[in-house]
C-alpha cells in the first residue's frame, strides 16, 4: 500500500469535439473551459476550468489537426502511432461520446519525494506503462497502458481508477487557470466489480478521493458547489 496519499489532480470529460464539450461543461457548471491546447503524441487536445484547491478539470478530445504521416517520428502520429490516452480509441468509448460528452476518467497525482517510475518499476502489475507527456511549457509523466485502455484491476476499470500523473515542471495548469469559485465536494464511482476498486484505490493510497459503490454498469458523478450554487456532472449507474 502506499504510505503517501494521493491528490486529486483533475477530472476528465471525453468530448467528440472540444466545442461539444465545453458547451457541456458551460451548461452544467455556469462556466466554460478555457485555453489548454494539443498533446502531440497522444494526438489530441483539451481546454481546462480550475477548481478550488489546485485541481481542474479537462475536456478532451481528438485533436482533427494532428499530422497524420506514415511514421510517428516523435508526434505519435501514423501507422506506428500508439494509442491515445483515456481510451479515446475504445469502439464503446466513441459509441458513448456520440451521445454527448460525459465525465469519463479521473487523474491522480503523485507528488515528490515519491517518484513516480520508480514507484512503477517496483509494482508493473498494479501501475500502467509511464508516458513522457508534453504541452506548451508543461511536461509530466502519465500511467497509459500500451493499448490506451483505462487502469484496471481484477475486473475493476472502466475509468473508475485513476490514471497517475507526476508533473515535470515546477508549475501546474491549475496555477494558470482563472478562479471560477468552483469546488468539487464529492466524486463517486459505480462500478459491478465494486470491492476489487476499492481494493486498488487502498493500495495506491486513494481511497479518500472517491467513493466506490456496486452497480450494474460504470458510471463516474462529480458533485459540486458553484457561485450558482450545487451542479452534478455525470448520472448515477442503473
Amino acid at each position: 500500500m502506499n504510505a503517501s496519499p494521493l491528490r486529486l489532480d483533475h477530472l476528465v470529460v471525453a468530448a467528440r469535439t472540444l466545442e461539444e464539450g465545453v458547451q457541456y461543461v458551460s451548461d452544467a457548471l455556469g462556466v466554460a473551459p478555457a485555453g489548454g491546447g494539443a498533446h502531440p503524441l497522444m494526438r489530441t487536445h483539451n481546454r481546462l476550468l480550475g477548481l478550488w484547491g489546485g485541481a481542474y478539470l479537462e475536456v478532451i478530445a481528438i485533436d482533427p489537426a494532428a499530422k497524420s504521416g506514415t511514421g510517428s517520428g516523435g508526434t505519435g502520429s501514423g501507422a506506428n502511432a500508439r494509442a491515445r490516452l483515456f481510451a479515446l480509441d475504445d469502439p464503446a468509448v466513441q459509441a458513448r461520446m456520440e451521445q454527448g460528452p460525459y465525465l469519463s476518467h479521473w487523474v491522480a497525482r503523485v507528488d515528490p519525494p515519491k517518484n513516480l517510475a520508480r514507484w512503477r518499476e517496483q509494482y508493473p502489475q498494479r501501475i500502467p506503462e509511464l508516458v513522457p507527456m508534453t504541452r506548451g511549457d508543461f511536461s509530466w509523466q502519465l500511467t497509459v497502458p500500451q493499448d490506451g485502455a483505462f487502469p484496471a484491476w481484477q475486473g475493476a476499470g472502466d475509468g473508475i481508477l485513476p490514471s497517475l500523473i507526476q508533473w515535470d515542471t515546477p508549475h501546474h495548469p491549475s496555477q494558470m487557470l482563472a478562479d471560477t469559485g468552483i469546488v468539487l465536494t464529492s466524486l463517486t464511482g459505480f462500478h459491478p466489480q465494486a470491492q476489487a476498486a476499492r481494493e486498488q484505490l487502498q493500495w495506491l493510497g486513494a481511497t479518500h478521493l472517491i467513493a466506490v459503490e456496486e452497480a450494474l454498469s460504470p458510471a463516474l458523478v462529480a458533485e459540486f458547489e458553484t457561485p450558482s450554487g450545487p451542479r452534478t456532472l455525470g448520472a448515477p449507474a442503473r
